[in-house]
């Protein structure tokens, strides 16, 4: 038997995102005696997502501004996917929080001369609703709900990444996880009375993409194993604007949504602004899946930039106001030799934020007793697209609400015993590469590479059913052999054993992307399929919905989408 520590808590939070750090907070302030561990893959605090937010929080604010504008954006953003309780609710809390993280928290957010918070326009928006720190907003949400962490002497478990879930006897709920402490190599096992997965998504699966590199899907990739339900898993958002920069691993990294929000202009490599064939009324405003999807098609028709991209230009407005408005932005292109107060800057499409996740109710709750999800980590919220702007707005105002949850919970609910067996066999297989034989062994970053490729190729931004049908079955021969890859050298901070753990989740999470995106025969919002391109709500307003099943298939169902406060006009849904 393998040697293990143990640990006992009431609340396990996984993730120290904005989701996280909130569910964190709201669980300490509730004023109940309870035991709260926060576990984070890399460093606590300068990890994570949420820390690269640029653009800023939308949140209504302004007078002039109302849920119901908020609301229809969001639902319209979603094409009506979205479960519309969820997006009430981000709706009517986030100014809740906003409040809180100023005056409780302690954000600093640019304001007017008139000492009213500024907002700035972002895309697919009727009202500019924008809540921002400069154009580092993330920075400073997570510093200051870091510190307040820290306040509140809350146990923190610095580079320790969760493997698998810990379920009872029933296999129905959950009672704690499964951590490997990095530095160490060494195991531990935290009993919980509730868990939160708040590990943030990453659809580092891709190409191109935006995530913090230790990002790999792996909260959505262990929900899925434990037997928690999913949906639209298909609905993978790609940023229009991420920095082309050859070889450098900030390639993929985003220019925010507010140059083109400020008036930026997108060109194509003919210096054509090519948005006037996509979207004549909204142009370089328009929503994020129609500003990527026409990049992309404007980069295969042979229209893109020498480095296979479209431009972005905010010359026009000003070296001065680019560089007051955006300095982080400028400074960004600045160290890869980039003008982008001066010049158009070479831009592509990049794999941003998964829409699609762990289903939940308006209380974070999972459909497993014992665990909860926020943040990216989550589905139903964004519909089949995200608005920039509602993303660090999902994360607080969740993460808030399933701190609140976990602690009446917690409160209520008695420790239950785990299973040594579960957790003998998941060490075991964790350990197992190391026992492999090297000879003949597949290259893991070779396998990396070929995923990445694959899912850019055939699951990327335009799909069809035989590149979706190969790439599932590619899928699956790549897990075979991520099966054989071998491992050497000792266990602590063993970066190839994390990479194949990153890449054992990711293949776990493509195909779940891949087989969504099969059975959604229509086009809408991010998932837009070439051979059909209408969308369809005669058949198709409903969410894909999977499952891991007791003998470990993938289970495929659908739910209707209940449209409980407004219905897309000429509704017509199929009522079988």
């Amino acid at each position: 038997m393998d040697v293990y520590e143990t640990l006992q808590t009431d609340i396990l939070i996984l993730g120290s995102g904005g989701a996280g750090l909130c569910a964190a907070i709201h669980a300490h302030d509730s004023g109940l005696p309870l035991r709260i561990t926060l576990a984070v893959k890399g460093l606590f605090g300068k990890s994570g997502c949420t820390r690269m937010v640029q653009g800023g929080y939308n949140v209504v604010l302004h007078p002039e501004d109302s849920f119901e504008k908020h609301f229809v954006d969001t639902l319209q953003g979603g094409q009506f996917l979205n479960n519309q309780e969820l997006a009430w609710l981000l709706v009517t809390t986030a100014p809740e929080r906003v409040r809180e993280l100023e005056n409780k928290i302690g954000c600093f957010f640019d304001r007017n001369p008139d000492g009213t918070i500024h907002q700035k326009p972002f895309a697919g928006q009727s009202f500019d609703r924008t809540v921002h720190r400069g154009d580092l907003t993330g920075i400073e949400i997570i510093n200051r709900l870091a510190e307040q962490v820290y306040r509140r002497g809350i146990t923190i478990l610095e580079e320790h990444r969760a493997l698998e879930l810990l379920l009872d006897s029933t296999h129905e709920r959950v009672v704690g996880a499964l951590l490997l402490d990095i530095r160490e190599g060494s195991f531990l096992v935290v009993q919980a009375k509730a868990v939160l997965l708040a590990t943030g998504g990453g659809p580092s699966m891709y190409k191109i993409f935006a995530s913090s590199a230790d990002k790999s899907t792996d909260g959505i990739a262990i929900g899925y194993r434990a037997g928690a339900e999913l949906i639209d898993m298909e609905m993978v958002q790609f940023h229009p604007t991420g920095l082309l920069a050859a070889d450098s691993q900030l390639t993929g990294t985003v220019l925010e949504e507010g140059l083109r929000g400020a008036g930026g202009y997108l060109y194509n490599g003919k210096m054509e602004r090519f948005m006037a064939r996509y979207d004549p009324e909204r142009m370089e405003r328009s929503t994020r899946d129609i500003v990527a999807r026409s990049s992309y098609l404007e980069i295969q028709e042979g229209r893109g930039t020498p480095r296979g991209g479209v431009y972005i230009d905010v010359s026009h407005l000003g070296a001065d106001f680019v560089r007051q408005h955006f300095p982080g932005m400028v400074e960004r292109c600045r160290d890869m030799g980039f003008r982008l107060d001066e010049e158009p800057v070479e831009v592509s499409p990049t794999a941003h934020y998964m829409m699609g996740g762990i289903r939940m109710d308006g209380e974070c709750r999972s459909t497993l007793p014992g665990l909860f999800v926020a943040g990216e980590d989550s589905g139903g919220v964004h519909g089949a697209n995200r608005l920039g702007g509602n993303g660090v707005a999902c994360s607080t105002v969740f993460g808030g609400i399933a701190g609140e949850s976990l602690a009446r919970y917690a409160a209520d609910t008695p420790h239950h015993p785990y299973q040594e067996t579960q957790v003998q066999a998941m060490i075991a297989e964790t350990l197992r590469p190391f026992k492999q034989p090297e000879k003949g062994a597949p290259n893991l970053y070779a396998l990396r590479q070929e995923l990445r490729e694959l899912m850019w190729e055939k699951v990327g931004l335009v799909r069809e059913e035989k590149a979706l049908q190969a790439a599932l079955q590619r899928i699956a021969e790549l897990q075979e052999d991520c099966q054989r890859v071998a491992l050497s050298g000792g266990r602590r901070f063993n970066l190839a054993w994390q990479d194949l753990l990153n890449l054992q989740n990711l293949l776990t999470v493509s195909a779940l992307i891949t087989q969504s995106a099969l059975v959604r025969r229509e086009s809408r919002g991010s998932h837009y399929r070439l051979d059909y391109p209408e969308t369809d709500n005669h058949h198709y307003l409903r969410n894909v919905c999977l499952q891991r099943g007791a003998e470990g298939e993938m289970r495929v169902f659908w739910r209707p989408v209940a449209l409980s406060r407004l219905s897309p006009p000429d509704l017509q849904v199929h009522k079988e």
